[in-house]
């Protein structure tokens, strides 16, 4: 196997060849694409911090393609961000279908583009189902309540007749984004082969796809909410062999979600609201034909969306008065059957009544539009029976109250959930994930807590995973750390402010601010300013943006400055700007090149300690005797700072500054582990 790996990334090799002049072989590529070929094929595990610049895609695909195409197997390729998806999905994986077709290829016995059947894996919900779309438009006057609705559905149906696999990421925006729902692929109202439309279906024809692939690419919420889901006995992806983690640092995290449960007012209400709109009287239940157009039925339906609504809104001011007289300081809900339940009973008599409704349903379509309403209806009672009742042994269980400025609890700018998540996943994926049988290989360029020297001992390297190991729970997986190729002496200068205040200091917003304009106008824009924080970068943005647009530099703010994805293209369009960012900010921002010069990182990256699920888990370490700073805290901040490092060289010819204004980088002795970790040869100035 090293022979052909060599053959396919090395010098002289086929992507050599293919991109001629634009292509250098890596020996931390070849390193890596070597060890997880081992991994796969011995069927183990494996841990690859790989960093900048290594081409770690290439380093996993060549391997897992190698597998998929000379053993029959099939290999998952999870990805955290969509950027990254697009990349392997539009780029790379093509890349390497057309170089290891050459016929020249070492490897060309082997019938590449035959045998190697790339997929895209989306969710249900990506998909437009015909069926539900021709339905909503032939009873949309009765289906939705307002000009905007209708005027939305048009859109989707002008689309419908142009787009070529019917998925959410080519529908132009929506007035009502919400009215997606109506027309979205189902599981729970989907007629299979009774279908009208199912040899056009897009989501079976991409359900025949997958089932024939043997390269499955997908992102992470896809593949943990596929594995819950198995933990359950069900699953929507296919059997696989292999799994392989990309950005693999945010794993524990998006596991603990889909291992989880919440349930929102807002998603209550939605359903409820979608059935009958009391305002308007339209919704589905309103266009409802039965047979013998019977309304009685209808009507008692109606009365238990009614009742289904007090109920809501009752259990939600319920738990939003503990949260605000108090009673849970952190949000955090410790005993069960803290407010009493109106909710699920509501809820379960309304299912009750959609599902007795089935039979008189006069249209086949209508049988499964109430199945599929009456199961949504069960979920939320469900879910908020088990979250209130603390039925799951090992969780965590809260409630979020998000207030927008100036809005009152009546008002709209509310939004309460209650939630539960389990508060270590590491057993969870030892049994559904790790001792399946398959090989994991989980990479990222931030998995280690440290950086390990060329000639430190192997129980270093061990030592330097054995976070992500534990909370993971894949002890006894073999470990791999590649240092980035880039020239970080010459690339990168880090600065340490020791002398700003704490942020408990009257004067901590005033200096920090300050120190923001001074450094933005050294690099004359060009900064992210990375902050920890939503309200200070309020603040901060509040305070700044006049000064800073008064020197040529414009502030693009994050909740206040357009979406995530319109910020990055206003930022990369002006290179003088500055972009102000919180936690989405510090990992998976590819800026390349002058236009991001300058990374300002606010506040050393810990978790609010007062999290709910953070503050279950330091309460958990410390039952066993452990030290929940070192074991946890530490680490997670330690691989969020490298990550932020990290925004700054994305290539071999970037070059900035990194200024960090958190004198306890170098004050306190835990500082010395962030410095650990950063790339080896990085200058560490100190500002006084």
């Amino acid at each position: 196997m090293p022979g052909v790996i060599d053959d396919i990334l090395g010098n002289g090799g086929v992507i050599a060849r293919a991109l001629g002049g634009d292509y250098e072989a890596r020996p931390q590529q070849l390193r890596m694409a070597e060890a997880v070929a081992r991994t796969l094929a011995s069927r183990s595990h494996l841990l690859v911090e790989a960093g900048t610049g290594v081409g770690k895609s290439y380093a996993y695909l060549v391997p897992a393609v190698l597998r998929a195409v000379e053993h029959g197997e099939t290999v998952v390729v999870a990805t955290n961000t969509i950027a990254l998806q697009e990349q392997i999905v539009q780029r790379d994986v093509p890349l390497l279908q057309s170089t290891l077709a050459e016929p020249d290829d070492a490897a060309s016995d082997a019938p590449w583009r035959g045998s190697l059947r790339p997929v895209l894996v989306k969710g249900r919900g990506n998909y437009l189902s015909i069926r539900r779309l021709k339905l909503a438009s032939q009873r949309q006057d009765r289906l939705f309540p307002d000009a905007a609705a209708r005027r939305s559905l048009h859109v989707i149906e002008d689309w419908a007749y142009q787009t070529d696999d019917g998925t959410l990421s080519t529908l132009p925006a929506l007035e009502r984004p919400g009215i997606w729902d109506k027309v979205q692929s189902d599981s729970g109202n989907c007629m299979g082969r009774k279908c009208p439309n199912h040899q056009a279906c897009f989501y079976q024809a991409a359900r025949r796809e997958m089932e024939r692939a043997n390269l499955l690419i997908c992102n992470h919420a896809l593949f943990f909410s596929d594995l819950a889901l198995r933990a359950r006995g069900v699953g929507f992806l296919p059997r696989y062999d292999h799994v392989i983690l990309d950005e693999a640092h945010g794993a524990e995290d998006t596991a603990a979600d889909h291992f989880g449960l919440s349930v929102s007012e807002g998603k209550a209400m939605h359903l409820l609201g979608t059935l009958f709109h009391r305002r308007t009287r339209k919704g589905y239940l309103a266009q409802l034909n039965l047979i013998d157009d019977d309304l009685r039925p209808v009507e008692r339906a109606v009365g238990l969306v009614a009742d289904a609504e007090e109920a809501t809104r009752d259990f939600f001011e319920q738990l939003a008065r503990l949260v605000e007289r108090g009673d849970l300081p952190t949000g955090r809900m410790r005993r069960p059957e803290m407010v009493e339940n109106a909710l699920t009973p509501a809820m379960n008599a309304l299912s009750v009544r959609l599902r007795s409704m089935k039979d008189l349903a006069k249209s086949e379509a209508d049988k499964f539009e109430l199945n599929a309403y009456a199961e949504r209806a069960s979920e939320i009672a469900d879910a908020a029976e088990v979250i209130l009742a603390q039925a799951l042994p090992g969780y965590a269980y809260w409630v979020e109250v998000t207030r927008r400025e100036h809005a009152s609890r009546a008002g709209q700018g509310v939004r309460v959930s209650a939630s539960c998540a389990p508060i270590e996943v590491a057993p969870l994926l030892k049994e559904h994930l790790f001792e399946k049988g398959h090989s994991v290989v989980l990479t990222s360029a931030t998995l280690a807590t440290r950086t390990v020297g060329p000639g430190e001992a192997l129980e270093h390297a061990e030592t330097a995973f054995a976070h992500a190991m534990t909370r993971l729970g894949c002890e006894g997986a073999e470990t791999l750390q590649l240092g980035s190729p880039f020239d970080y002496a010459q690339q990168v200068e880090l600065f340490v402010d020791r002398t700003m205040p704490d942020p408990n200091d009257a004067r901590y917003l005033p200096e920090l601010c300050a120190r923001i304009m001074d450094h933005a106008a050294e690099t004359k824009g060009g900064a992210f300013v990375l902050f920890t924080s939503l309200r200070t970068l309020r603040q901060a943005a509040e305070e700044l943006r006049c000064p800073l647009e008064a020197l040529g530099c414009p502030l693009l703010a994050q909740e206040l400055d357009g979406s995530r994805t319109a910020m990055l293209e206003a930022f990369r369009a002006e290179p003088a700007s500055v972009l102000f960012g919180a936690a989405s900010f510090w990992q998976g921002v590819d800026v390349r090149g002058a236009g991001l010069r300058n990374v300002i990182i606010t506040r050393l990256p810990f978790d609010p300690p007062d999290r709910p699920l953070t503050e279950a888990r330091t309460e958990g370490i410390r039952a066993r005797g452990g030290d929940p700073f070192r074991e946890d805290s530490l680490p997670r901040a330690v691989i969020r700072f490298k990550q932020g490092f990290g925004r700054l060289v994305r290539s071999a010819t970037d070059k900035g500054r990194v200024v960090v204004l958190d004198p306890r980088l170098v004050t306190k002795p835990y500082g010395r582990f962030f410095l650990k970790a950063l790339p080896e040869g990085v200058p560490v100035r100190e500002l006084r």
